[in-house]
């Protein structure tokens, strides 16, 4: 079987310092091979000559459609969460926002990816990062969650 490339088309929608920003072209399908079955970690299985299943990621990765985006990671404040430097974030807009999501957020005019922590003391977003201090949101932010977190996606290592 033979596999090529094949181009998730994106079309850039703001370039910051932070994050790039990307929506999605879901017009056009674009089927890759599938196993279904799963992928050993010992020797391959002679089923897999045989795959006919496919899987087309914007349908696996994009629940809503016109409320999700993609951005590329810029930075380190998230790498105990498994998100690293230059990773794609998937995020959804139409999501609401609940204590532990990973979420995109605006604050004072800058986008950041943080986890959100609820407390009685009030809301502060919370890095994967022993290197970085978590924030606390106050009246005085300008601050808005922006989206959810939904996948992440980075090359193998």
């Amino acid at each position: 079987m033979k596999l090529s490339r094949i181009p998730m088309k994106l079309c850039r929608v703001h370039k910051g310092g932070v994050m790039d920003f990307y929506s999605a072209d879901l017009s056009t399908e674009r089927s890759l091979p599938f196993a279904e079955t799963g992928v050993a970690a010992g020797f391959p299985s002679p089923a897999d000559d045989f795959m006919e299943l496919s899987l087309d990621l914007n349908q696996a990765l994009v629940q809503h459609p016109a409320a999700t985006f993609y951005a590329r990671v810029k930075g380190t404040s998230m790498t105990d969460a498994g998100i690293e430097d230059g990773d794609i974030l998937v995020i959804d807009k139409s999501l609401d926002p609940k204590d532990g999501d990973i979420a995109v957020c605006f604050l004072d005019g800058e986008f950041t990816v943080k986890r959100i922590e609820c407390r009685e003391e009030g809301l502060s977003l919370v890095p994967a990062n022993d290197e970085f201090r978590p924030i606390r949101i106050t009246e005085e932010n300008d601050f808005l969650v922006w989206g959810i977190v939904t996948y992440v996606i980075h090359k193998a290592r």
